[in-house]
């Protein structure tokens, strides 16, 4: 797994420097995450942590959060740990699971806001990436979905967090 989670941050630094050579400078990464790290963060949400997730953080706890911080994929910033924490417990009190009739797409549990979901990355205007750790039956614990925090609709991204760096780095290829 760690190699896996080793060769998609490469593949990040190395797509992202193609287009400018400050790329992973600019990423403001921090070291990775220790054991101690990844158990504290299990306790505050009280989830555990998929085998992904936790290799990928491993190797990098995130990007320290700067005005000139580059996005690691798509238009998003890859949180610390300790503010996957802050946006969980912001997430707990602002949003109550049944403040909206929401549609969710098969797999997803049909909530505002599950507690179950763990927000890693975030576009800087309240949307969050989430991996998903309380999917319905027809879904895969570890699947990414995003949370808007002003649109109701839920939806699989992918059905890993892997899948879903490779799905973006690729869609960046394109555009």
């Amino acid at each position: 797994m760690e190699t896996q989670a080793r060769k998609l941050w490469e593949q990040i630094i190395a797509k992202g420097s193609v287009d400018d050579h400050q790329f992973e400078t600019k990423l403001h990464l921090q070291s990775g995450a220790t054991d101690q790290d990844i158990a504290g963060l299990e306790d505050a949400l009280g989830v555990v942590i998929p085998e992904q997730i936790k290799a990928f953080y491993c190797i990098h706890n995130g990007q320290q959060q700067q005005i000139e911080t580059t996005c690691f994929v798509r238009n998003l910033t890859l949180s610390p740990i300790h503010e996957i924490i802050e946006n969980w417990t912001f997430l707990q009190e602002e949003f109550d699971p049944e403040d909206w009739e929401v549609d969710a797409q098969p797999g997803v549990q049909p909530l505002a806001w599950n507690s179950k979901w763990i927000p890693i990355a975030s576009n800087g205007g309240g949307d969050y990436l989430c991996i998903d750790t309380d999917p319905t039956e027809e879904g895969t614990i570890g699947q990414v979905l995003y949370f808007w925090h002003d649109w109701e609709y839920r939806s699989v991204e992918a059905s890993d967090f892997f899948k879903f760096v490779e799905i973006a780095l690729q869609e960046e290829e394109t555009n």
